[in-house]
């Protein structure tokens, strides 16, 4: 199947035969769907801190955060070409549509306005102001990534959302001196960013009086998978080389597993707000570092107990109530034919995985994952986040546990990635490689099938220990067009 020249191509990006080979057979057979057991919900998979809880995490957060080393992980490569769909289309048809009009009639309230308007004449046309906006003759904002936008207008400057992390972090990601912060984004932009860095950065740590260590990386081209024809067989370009095309946020698992950080948060890049709606964002991130820090304290003290008492069935079952609780996870029937010692063997294995906690908001018809308690091929049910394209939607069961589900992911993580002994885990031995995606593209009109590795937040994750905490709908305010920015949360 390759030859000696795809055996060169695949070496030059650090991609083994083997990989190929695996991808192919899952262009064959499909990926398997997820088995979902039910929606996780308030009591059963996640949890709602009250207002004591609340208060005491983010205390007990702030008063060991001196003592940590914590990161904040910003994917920030995607190009905001989606968010501009419809003044693309208003563009190339020379008509307005619904959004356009919008754009139009409320054009003065974006933050990117009063730049805009002085690249064009005081007469500007519809036309005028679109290529102004989106191309390469103006602000160029239909190719450059979301991090790089004036979202937010204050009243002596216009923020990016690289800048509103930054502040962010000031807030909630530094030890009190230091605030660090990690963005993987695309090769050809990353120039802008470090451009952008040097000059937001030195104002901001003397408002905050606090240092920040900003750090990039891209994608690795290992990640990269192989496309096929429709037929399955390698899609070959014009010259007979093989296509490669990125593998989804799920290649980003190589990524963080580089950063090193006793706590490391992640959350989206176009989720962000002014500075007068950041305290509850602010507070609830504390909180799930708080809560998170408490439990690895917990994991640690049961790990340590089930190797000093593993014949005491009393220690054995507290442990097995902690890991449903706090762990998400239930073992199968076959964990109740063992005797004590295996048992403890066994629980001690599940402590000894990274940990995350998922903030999820209450489910108001976004498009997007969820979460679930899921069983996997042993029998065992954990806790995942699991996105449309996993659950087969024709099985009625499955459809109706997926779109019941009273939760939505907002991709609001915090996560501890070394082991008891504080040496970092080899992330990627805990993702779960039957969970990708197969779709259809096409390349020079060609039809072909693509392949995305396990969702970083979603496989990629799978063999985690995990919690689901329920976060306010005030801290998720993505923006996934344009007219978005004119939402309340986006404007001062």
């Amino acid at each position: 199947m390759l030859s000696e020249r795809d055996l060169i191509q695949l070496e030059k990006r650090g991609i083994k035969p083997e990989e190929i080979y695996q991808q192919v057979d899952y262009f064959k057979s499909g990926f398997p769907w997820m088995q979902l057991d039910r929606s996780a919900t308030i009591g059963d998979g996640v949890i709602r801190l009250s207002a004591d809880e609340l208060s005491h995490y983010q205390e007990a957060f702030d008063q060991q955060k001196s003592g940590l080393s914590i990161v904040k992980l910003v994917p920030a490569s995607g190009a905001a070409t989606r968010m501009f769909k419809s003044l693309f289309e208003h563009l190339s048809e020379g008509k307005t549509n619904k959004e356009s009009a919008v754009f139009f009639e409320r054009l003065s309230e974006f933050a990117f306005a009063q730049e805009l308007m002085a690249l064009l004449p005081a007469d500007a046309s519809d036309e005028q102001v679109l290529k102004g906006l989106l191309t390469a003759a103006g602000l160029e904002y239909g190719t450059l990534p979301k991090g790089l936008l004036a979202f937010h207008r204050y009243a002596d400057q216009v923020r990016t959302p690289l800048e509103e992390h930054l502040v962010e972090a000031a807030e909630y990601a530094s030890d009190g001196s230091v605030a660090r912060l990690h963005f993987t984004v695309s090769p050809e932009h990353r120039g802008r960013f470090e451009q952008l860095v040097a000059q937001v950065v030195p104002p901001l740590e003397n408002q905050y009086g606090i240092s920040f260590e900003i750090s990039f990386s891209e994608q690795k081209p290992a990640t990269d998978t192989v496309a096929v024809e429709p037929d399955n067989s390698l899609f070959r370009e014009s010259d007979g080389r093989l296509l490669f095309r990125p593998a989804g946020h799920g290649a980003l698992l190589e990524n963080l597993n580089d950063l090193s950080g006793d706590i490391i948060f992640i959350k989206n890049i176009d989720n962000v707000v002014p500075d007068a709606l950041k305290p509850s964002t602010i507070m609830y991130k504390k909180a799930l570092g708080g809560l998170l820090l408490w439990i690895l304290g917990e994991i640690k003290r049961w790990h340590g107990l089930l190797g000093q008492h593993p014949n005491d069935p009393e220690t054995i079952a507290a442990a097995a109530v902690f890991m449903k609780a706090y762990l998400g996870f239930v073992p199968a029937l076959a964990f109740d034919h063992l005797n004590e010692q295996e048992k403890a063997v066994y629980l001690r294995a599940i402590f000894a995985r990274p940990t995350r906690i998922c903030g999820v908001v209450k489910n108001t018809g976004e498009p997007g994952g969820g979460p679930f308690w899921c069983q996997d091929a042993l029998g065992n049910s954990t806790l995942q986040l699991v996105e449309s394209a996993q659950v087969d939607l024709q099985h009625e069961g499955q459809k109706l546990i997926f779109t019941g589900s009273t939760h939505f992911n907002p991709v609001d993580l915090v996560c501890a990635t070394k082991d008891l002994e504080g040496k970092p885990y080899d992330l990627l031995a805990f993702r779960d490689m039957s969970t990708g995606f197969i779709t259809e593209k096409t390349k020079d009109g060609r039809a072909l099938k693509a392949q995305e590795l396990p969702g970083l937040w979603n496989g990629a994750m799978a063999k985690w220990n995990t919690v689901f905490v329920e976060v306010p709908l005030e801290t998720f305010n993505p923006v996934k067009s344009v007219t978005d920015l004119l939402r309340p949360a986006h404007q001062n």
